[in-house]
């Protein structure tokens, strides 16, 4: 079953998420970022940028758009639909609702950060998996 994980009062969601997707990544797993469309440009400019010597190789995929089979390894892929990459070990979710397909992952992240309208959001997608009897762990003080 897909474990769940919150990261709860993250002062620097970006910051935050990219670390995580270089933690994962250098761990061997591939992971997904997925969110709307604005988002993800938004990580697409960070994970180049958010550490002064080093980038997050990563594939931004376009809704529909086939990938080229050397692109294939890429381990970090940031796209609009979940389930269109394929299986990935780790699901990051940028977006305010659980993304369809969750389930299909090994694990899934939600990074909840100190404002109010993104703690709302997070207590609603918890309320969502716990519904469908996922066990969820929690990780506070996030930095």
């Amino acid at each position: 079953m897909t474990e769940i994980s919150f990261h709860f009062n993250v002062a620097d969601r970006t910051d935050y998420t990219c670390r995580l997707v270089r933690k994962v990544s250098r761990l061997g797993a591939s992971v997904v970022l997925a969110g709307p469309a604005e988002a993800l440009t938004h990580f697409d400019r960070a994970l180049w940028t958010f550490d002064d010597l080093e980038f997050l190789p990563h594939l931004l995929l376009r809704p529909g758009q086939p990938v080229a089979p050397g692109l294939r390894a890429t381990k970090v892929w940031l796209a609009q639909d979940a389930a269109q990459p394929g299986h990935h070990e780790v699901l990051v979710n940028l977006g305010a609702q659980a993304p369809a397909g969750f389930e299909s992952f090994e694990k899934v992240v939600e990074i909840v950060s100190v404002d109010e309208a993104d703690r709302a959001a997070a207590r609603q997608r918890w309320k969502h998996y716990k519904a469908r009897g996922y066990a969820i762990r929690e990780h506070g003080g996030g930095a």
